[in-house]
This record gives C-alpha cells, sequence and structure tokens, in this order.
C-alpha cells in the first residue's frame, strides 16, 4: 500500500487489521512513555480484562481467550510471577483455583485505560468520526456473529 493508493482500492480486511495493528503499537508506545508497559504486552492486558474483578479458572480464562488450556496456564505462571495475577482456592472447593488480578494488574489496567481513552479523544478531534466508526463496526460484527455471544479476541490472530 502506498501513499497514493485510494482506501476505497484496499480490502476492508486489511483496512481493519491494519488499523488495529497501528492502533495497538500506538497505543502500547504511549503506555511505554507514560511508565506503564513492564514488558507487558496486549495479549497481557486481554488477559486481565478476561478475568475482570471476579477472576477465573486457567480453563476459563483460556475459553475466554480462545487458546488452549496450556497457553492460559503458560501465560497464568508467568504473570503470577510478575506479580500480577495470583491464585486463590476456588469458592467451591476442590482442586480448581481461581486466578484473580493483584493491584498491580489493576494499576496497569488504570493506566491502559487512561491512555487509551486519551489516543481516542485525539482521534476523535481529527479527521475520524469515531463514533460512526464504533456504530458500523458493531453492526458488522452483529452482522457477522449474529445475536449470540461475542466469540473471544483470539490474541494470536
Amino acid at each position: 500500500m502506498t501513499n497514493h493508493q485510494s482506501d476505497a482500492g484496499i480490502e476492508l480486511t486489511f483496512l481493519l487489521g491494519l488499523g488495529f495493528q497501528l492502533m495497538i503499537g500506538e497505543f502500547t508506545r504511549r503506555l511505554e512513555e507514560a511508565g506503564h508497559a513492564d514488558g507487558l504486552r496486549p495479549l497481557h492486558g486481554m488477559a486481565f480484562q478476561a478475568l475482570g474483578a471476579t477472576g477465573a479458572t486457567a480453563t476459563e480464562l483460556a475459553e475466554r481467550l480462545g487458546v488452549t488450556k496450556q497457553a492460559a496456564g503458560q501465560l497464568v505462571d508467568d504473570l503470577e510471577r510478575r506479580g500480577y495475577l495470583r491464585r486463590t482456592p476456588h469458592p467451591e472447593g476442590g482442586r480448581r483455583k481461581l486466578v484473580v488480578l493483584t493491584e498491580a494488574a489493576t494499576g496497569h489496567l488504570e493506566a491502559a485505560g487512561r491512555v487509551l481513552h486519551g489516543l481516542e479523544a485525539e482521534l476523535g478531534r481529527g479527521s475520524v468520526d469515531l463514533g460512526a466508526l464504533r456504530t458500523e463496526l458493531g453492526r458488522l460484527v452483529r452482522t457477522l456473529n449474529g445475536d449470540g455471544p461475542l466469540p473471544p479476541l483470539r490474541p494470536g490472530v
């Protein structure tokens, strides 16, 4: 894609992917600039969001992220070692463990939210109508997915 190429001639999937890639790249750069990167990647933030305030088992995290149980287990192990997650006894008992966020993870999510909202606000002041874009992307997703629950946004895709 050259700078002279019209957007009309570019495939939609390419534009969506490129837009996602550029947004994530700029978000990550700004998060690092703000001193909140700590070697975390977008995948880690997705895991934090998938765990949410109530936590989940590693198996549930795998389902929410659309990755294998082994990959989710490795991710949990890494983030636990780094102080972002901890395993607690599951409220229903048994051998299962509940994976929950630590204060470090919630602090990272808060900082990431501020950076992302700032980036969106900045883009919205330019020539991009983010409200219309959000509405149309929402329609596209509902058209392709139907009324059921949204599939996981798989970090590896």
